[in-house]
């Protein structure tokens, strides 16, 4: 039996920008998909602590450095810049597997959205 479980999570970083007129995605400063050993085009799960929102949608790599959260396209509509997000990833392993797993858990700095 293979199950779902969490690979990766961004917990609480800020949204620094949304861009209603671009194809989709979530762009993700590159420090940020480094140490969460999140890949771009991955596809995530948004969590908006403000309203609510959940939604998917895949990664397109930022600038290291940048501190950019930023949702574009459709996904834009579900949140206000200042917004506090967490983004999740998943895998699918085998039971045996996915019982000795652990996860790759990050929790930036949600002011600035840089690591300590």
């Amino acid at each position: 039996m293979r199950v779902e479980v969490l690979k990766s999570k961004i917990h609480r970083v800020k949204v620094t920008e949304s861009n209603l007129n671009y194809i989709g995605s979530i762009t993700i400063d590159e420090d940020l998909l480094d140490a969460a050993n999140m890949i771009e085009f991955e596809k995530v799960q948004v969590l908006n602590i403000n309203n609510g929102a959940r939604l998917e949608t895949y990664i397109i790599k930022g600038e290291r450095g940048s501190g950019v959260i930023c949702l574009n396209g459709p996904a834009a509509h579900h949140v206000t810049p200042g917004d506090i997000v967490i983004v999740c990833s998943y895998a699918s392993m085998e039971w045996g597997e996915a019982k000795l797993f652990r996860p790759t858990l990050i929790f930036p700095d949600s002011e600035t959205n840089m690591l300590g």
